[in-house]
């Protein structure tokens, strides 16, 4: 359990590299194909703000990689349900706010990496 667990904690801290990636740099680039519904001569206005909402997404990320990293298993599992809880109310957030499907992509498997954590201590 502990070993799916970390493979899911990995697979999370990836996703929100991925977003600081997309965010920070190919947001004038990517996003205009991602968000189709948002006019075009909008990225280049958003820059900052799309690049500071990827910025809080490496945080994140750097909080879940450094979980995997540390040797005391009780402070490995606190400070791993500390950023998997960022990282799932940050999804119910996005789901509330901008679109249902941040729920499933960033909430839904922070809420099973939480549960999988606390299954296997």
């Amino acid at each position: 359990m502990l070993l799916v667990a970390k493979t899911l904690i990995a697979l999370i801290a990836l996703f929100h590299l991925y977003i600081l990636y997309f965010e920070m740099f190919a947001w004038e680039t990517r996003g205009p194909k991602v968000f189709r519904q948002f006019p075009k001569e909008l990225f280049p206005k958003t820059k900052a703000m799309a690049a500071n909402q990827g910025l809080y997404n490496g945080f994140l990320a750097a909080g879940l990689i450094w979980s995997l990293l540390i040797a005391d298993p009780i402070w490995q599992k606190n400070v791993a349900l500390f950023f998997l809880a960022c990282v799932a109310v940050a999804g119910i957030y996005g789901a509330a706010t901008a679109s249902k499907r941040i729920l499933y992509v960033q909430g839904i498997p922070a809420i099973i990496g939480i549960a999988l954590v606390l299954l296997a201590s």
